[in-house]
């Protein structure tokens, strides 16, 4: 394992940059390929699949690498079952909203996540927050009521749905910050699919909608494992151990743009003016909270550094 301290510093930040795109681009695509699946293969059976593929694509990365070792699952059982089940339910219920909100919107609603994960930071890891963050916070949850709460029963129950999943997602990165730092990352990763995957085929069973796709379903499903898990979730990992989370959290807000991008491109539907209206207050207050913590936590590097000697960071 290379460290930063033995790379050349002026690297870093050009590292960090090409990182953050492709994080940008394969994120923005989670509803879209939701989206393209549903017209194809019932949401519960969609999602599943989806994982159960991308489970085997990184077991085997595991195995021929030499890098998947059981014990992680015992040692750290709770947990993975823990997390998984959060990605479970998260992860289906996305699905189901999609059908009744389009994928623009629903990445925007998914932003709140950052305001659940504000909550827990408070409530849990006992954080503080200026008063410029309670602001961006509230800016944020006004514009979530804004997008949520307008007429239309199916469009509000879509966006209720996509908060919801928001809610679970956030708790999952908050135990996953807490407690997975010492975990290998591909041990981690495989697991926490497993885990997920597992809890949803029980899902699926219980409900009684198992079934077997198309052979055009079955190659949607090959690509969303692929590109929306596998690639996708192992870019946002990578970037979670790498990056403070305030950069992590204000590269992600540019996710629900590319999102509405790719939305129009290939379904022509676009946010209404109040969508619109509410995802721009729920942007804005993200990036205040995030730009907050971010100075904050540049004030804070150099006592910290005058305590304790550099010990550079694993570069994965």
């Amino acid at each position: 394992m290379q460290t930063t301290s033995t790379l050349d510093r002026s690297a870093v930040p050009a590292g960090n940059a090409t990182l953050i795109a492709a994080l940008l681009l394969l994120d923005s695509l989670h509803f879209v390929f939701a989206r393209l699946l549903l017209p194809h293969v019932a949401p519960s059976v969609s999602v599943t699949l989806v994982l159960v593929v991308s489970t085997l694509e990184v077991g085997l990365f595991g195995l021929a690498t030499g890098r998947l070792h059981w014990r992680a699952a015992r040692e750290h059982f709770g947990f993975f079952l823990a997390i998984g089940t959060l990605i479970a339910v998260s992860t289906a219920v996305n699905y189901e909203a999609i059908a009744w909100i389009d994928p623009g919107t629903a990445s925007l609603l998914s932003q709140s996540s950052v305001l659940f994960s504000l909550a827990f930071g408070i409530f849990w890891l006992r954080d503080r927050l200026t008063r410029r963050q309670i602001g961006g916070a509230l800016l944020a949850l006004v514009g979530v009521f804004v997008i949520a709460f307008q007429p239309g029963d199916y469009l509000r129950l879509g966006a209720l749905l996509v908060v919801g999943s928001a809610l679970m997602y956030a708790f999952h990165a908050a135990l996953t910050k807490r407690y997975s730092a010492e975990i290998d990352l591909v041990d981690f990763f495989f697991f926490r699919l497993l885990f997920t995957a597992a809890v949803l085929f029980a899902i699926a069973f219980g409900r009684g909608t198992l079934a077997w796709p198309t052979r055009r379903a079955w190659g949607l499903i090959l690509l969303v494992a692929t590109v929306d898990v596998v690639l996708s979730r192992t870019l946002y990992y990578i970037a979670l151990r790498r990056l403070t989370m305030s950069l992590h959290t204000i590269a992600l807000t540019l996710s629900p743009i590319a999102a509405i991008t790719w939305a129009l491109l290939l379904f022509g539907t676009l946010p209404t003016p109040q969508q619109l209206l509410g995802g721009a207050a729920v942007l804005t207050g993200v990036l205040i909270v995030s730009l907050s913590a971010s100075a904050g936590a540049a004030r804070s590097e150099p006592q910290r550094h005058a305590r304790q000697p550099d010990q550079g960071v694993n570069q994965l």
